[in-house]
């Protein structure tokens, strides 16, 4: 069920509390770590998802508006980061919403949001979803999202092992082109998710929540849904 978020500068019913006075379950991890289908299994009410935000907030402080291709996207939100480096939660922050337990949002990336979010919403919970990068271009590859736009310059192999530099090893490379995608798509992908790597280090969540008592990390290889679905319900009812 989604629930109604009123962003800074949006105006809020009275019965509205900020955000940062509620309880918030918050999901953590970069784009293909399984966010959406642990949402749709867990059926708890959800704030506007992450994409929503920047659409409603971000991209109007520069005068952009949706569809953007996903590098286009990155370089605005990185250029907000720039100015305000909370990212994502400083929008959080100061946002409202109806109170109600438990209640999601996905999600914040990096350890720059993750940090901001710890401090400043102190009533909040991180669940922290992992996954490898090679993982996470298969279930691009798979998921068929139009917002998954992205330029492509060139399709080559030389293009492609540049783009998988730091991010895919070698033989993570050789086992992507094993999959028989096409070359226009497998790059297209890749680049997903080189420019994420490039915008938020994927360890930086669990170099600031590691230690926290508020934080749940889950490996998405490891687990099923159900698994995930258990193991987050059971924290939910240590919190209550």
């Amino acid at each position: 069920m989604l629930h109604s978020l009123y962003l800074p500068g949006e105006p809020h019913p009275a019965d509205a509390a900020p955000l940062r006075d509620l309880p918030l379950l918050v999901l953590v991890g970069l784009t293909g770590v399984g966010k959406s289908s642990l949402l749709r299994a867990l059926e708890y009410p959800t704030l506007p998802d992450r994409r929503e935000v920047v659409d409603r907030y971000v991209l109007p402080l520069f005068g952009a508006k949706p569809p953007l291709d996903r590098a286009e996207r990155f370089a605005l939100t990185r250029r907000f980061r720039e100015e305000y480096p909370g990212g994502v939660a400083e929008a959080l922050v100061n946002a409202y919403t109806r109170p109600t337990w438990p209640l999601l949002f996905d999600g914040l990336r990096g350890k720059a949001e993750v940090h901001y979010a710890l401090e400043r919403l102190p009533k909040s919970y991180f669940i922290v979803l992992e996954a490898r990068d090679l993982t996470r271009l298969s279930r691009l590859l798979h998921r068929g999202d139009s917002f998954d736009r992205i330029r492509v310059d060139s399709t080559g192999l030389k293009a492609m092992r540049e783009l998988a530099q730091g991010v895919l090893s070698q033989d993570e490379l050789e086992q992507a082109l094993s999959w028989g995608i096409p070359p226009e798509d497998l790059i297209a992908k890749l680049k997903i998710v080189a420019e994420e790597r490039k915008n938020y280090d994927p360890e930086g969540a669990r170099q600031v929540l590691q230690n926290s008592p508020r934080a749940l990390f889950l490996d998405t290889e490891a687990l099923t849904i159900e698994q995930e679905v258990e193991v987050i319900r059971s924290f939910v009812e240590q919190i209550a």
